[in-house]
């Protein structure tokens, strides 16, 4: 009884945590063939399921009990999303990884064919519809940004995930080092502030941050509970993700500013944290230097808020001036796409800029350059969406539905599945195999309790 209790419940916990550490990440150009295939498997998923819904809709079963006949329809449809989405992703990034560029070029050919051969059928129906809005892009964006953190939390404890695509301990940057600054942009682009809805008052923004400081508080009792491996260098000892949506929340509450003016704000907070760092503060955040004060235990965190508070504001400024803006010149669909694929081209060239003459994507300490390549992956995957609107007159997917209602409520989910599996699996030893059942049964109970929390009406909403 002694040996049981005196066993560690994580055995292998210094294995997991070198395992994702001294890692220099992914070259840009392959950040952005990943975030073309992506966005472009949804748009092929969305393009071949439309004739389907629209049949689905007007067929009629007078056998089967309406609940059933929903039901049936509702899980069905998701099981199809499932399949012609979430596993082609899952299969590119383990099993088919280092075909990535192929891939993607593919799924570019693809797509331009049926653009193309397509092309005729949409005049005819423009007649018919009115564009849809480019919010339901925006929507599918953020789902496809949940669900690729949702996937790599867990798949990065196993060796069929490379490496290349995980954290990066300094500079240089992974596909998981956008997940964070991909998070806190997928809120900003439609937060209150970009809708230009009255701010809330104090006792209202406490209430809804209260929920992410719970959170940070709970991950971090959780984690020592259970001695779960933390990688330090990540956002410090005791500092986590939710602290970080937290202290972005405070400062906006605190501070109020006009969503026409973040962007100009966001920028001179973003160009004054850079020529901190310039002046030596990369270096200190970089070192393995810590005090016993806490905010040198947590300096990564810490200091890193400017970067992401800075990201916040333009964040913004872009919902607000792109996919808010009511003035009858910006309402059109085709101007609202022009300035999305622009604006991802321009962040792409900033990116690239920054990275070879100010400093180094960075998100350890949230750069310049990391912020501006945060912005230039996100704005290409919203551009490749928005080809979905050009043919498809159909509603999102069930499965982003799904996750859109509860986008927060699906992180915390996967965060407690990816808990449970490496406190029971040992991941390292895993083979190529074991680890890709493991992943896919992960992904559909995800994606399947997600679904029945929208199906019947549950809704987790924090931030």
């Amino acid at each position: 009884m002694e040996g049981l209790l005196d066993k560690p419940l994580n055995p292998n916990k210094l294995l997991k945590e070198q395992f994702v550490s001294n890692l220099t990440g992914s070259s840009l150009l392959e950040i952005a063939a990943l975030s073309t295939i992506v966005p472009a498997v949804v748009v092929l998923r969305k393009w071949s399921s439309g004739d389907n819904i629209r049949k689905d809709s007007v067929k009629k079963n007078d056998d089967a009990p309406r609940g059933q006949k929903d039901w049936v329809h509702y899980f069905s449809s998701l099981a199809a999303d499932y399949l012609t989405v979430v596993l082609p992703i899952l299969l590119i990034f383990t099993v088919l990884a280092e075909w990535a560029y192929i891939c993607a070029f593919s799924l570019v050919i693809v797509i331009s064919i049926c653009t193309i051969y397509k092309r005729s059928q949409f005049h005819l129906k423009a007649h018919q519809h009115n564009l849809p809005s480019l919010r339901t892009d925006i929507s599918s964006y953020r789902v496809s940004v949940i669900l690729m953190t949702c996937l790599s939390i867990l798949a990065v404890d196993f060796k069929i995930f490379p490496r290349r695509y995980a954290k990066a301990e300094t500079y240089g940057s992974g596909m998981m080092d956008l997940g964070v600054g991909s998070f806190v942009v997928a809120n900003a682009l439609v937060s209150r502030e970009a809708r230009s809805i009255t701010a809330m008052r104090w006792k209202a923004s406490l209430r809804s941050i209260s929920p992410l400081v719970f959170l940070g508080f709970a991950r971090l009792i959780s984690t020592s509970g259970v001695d779960y491996q933390v990688h330090v260098g990540e956002y410090g000892v005791h500092w986590n993700f939710f602290f970080t949506l937290a202290a972005i929340s405070i400062l906006t509450s605190i501070i109020r500013i006009h969503p026409k003016y973040c962007g100009v704000v966001g920028l001179l907070v973003l160009a004054g944290y850079q020529v901190w760092l310039s002046f030596g503060l990369n270096e200190y955040l970089i070192s393995n230097e810590r005090s016993a004060d806490i905010i040198s235990q947590n300096k990564e965190g810490v200091y890193s808020i400017f970067g992401y508070w800075g990201m916040y504001f333009i964040g913004v400024s872009l919902g607000y001036h792109v996919f808010f803006d009511t003035s009858p010149k910006f309402k059109s669909r085709s101007t609202q796409v022009v300035k999305v694929w622009v604006l991802a081209a321009s962040f792409w060239i900033l990116t690239i800029i920054l990275d070879g003459y100010v400093e180094r994507v960075s998100r350890r300490m949230c750069n310049f350059a990391y912020v501006m390549l945060v912005f230039g992956q996100n704005f290409q995957v919203i551009s490749i969406l928005t080809l979905a609107g050009y043919i498809s007159y159909d509603k999102n997917l069930i499965l982003e539905d799904a996750f859109n209602q509860n986008m927060l409520g699906s992180f915390l989910l996967a965060n407690i599945l990816t808990g449970l599996v490496n406190l029971s699996v040992d991941t390292l030893a895993a083979s190529s195999l074991t680890a890709f059942i493991i992943l896919s049964v992960y992904t559909s109970m995800l994606c399947m309790i997600v679904g029945l929390a929208q199906f019947c009406g549950v809704r987790m909403k924090f931030w």
